[in-house]
């Protein structure tokens, strides 16, 4: 009444056969490796430079972008969805979680924008839940 664990000619096999399971995963491996770096393209934007810390693992960071044309179109982005500064820009941050959990924003400007842009946009992350606004800077090389 035992079971037999090979010969026999039952063509049964009592363990599972991993190499096609290990190719599958090396090739999706291998092709997410080559699509993420090609997944982060974001708003470009002349960062200032200045002699500033590092933030400390900006994933998951809440991050505003304020691209140069923001003076021409009022659009700016939160992380990677535009809005259109003023109302729509504003219930969405009110809607923000994690800013609203949190607190914490940084905001990515243009350094060709002119200053009173970028209070603006500060002013507007202030109203809405952000208590802690960092300003975004290349570093001093």
């Amino acid at each position: 009444m035992g079971m037999s664990s090979g010969g026999g000619g039952s063509g049964m096999m009592s363990e599972i056969n991993v190499t096609p399971m290990v190719d599958v995963m090396l090739v999706l491996l291998i092709i997410f490796m080559v699509a993420a770096p090609m997944l982060q393209t974001g708003v470009p934007v002349t960062l200032p430079k200045a002699d500033a810390p590092a933030i400390p693992d900006d994933q998951g960071k809440l991050i505003v972008t304020v691209p140069k044309e923001f003076e021409k179109d009022a659009t700016l982005w939160i992380v990677k969805t535009p809005f259109k500064f003023g109302d729509d820009f504003e219930k969405a941050l009110k809607g923000n979680a994690k800013l609203q959990a949190e607190g914490e924003v940084y905001v990515h400007a243009d350094q060709d924008l002119p200053y009173g842009s970028v209070v603006k946009v500060m002013a507007a992350l202030s109203r809405n839940g952000g208590t802690k606004i960092g300003l975004v800077t290349d570093p001093l090389k």
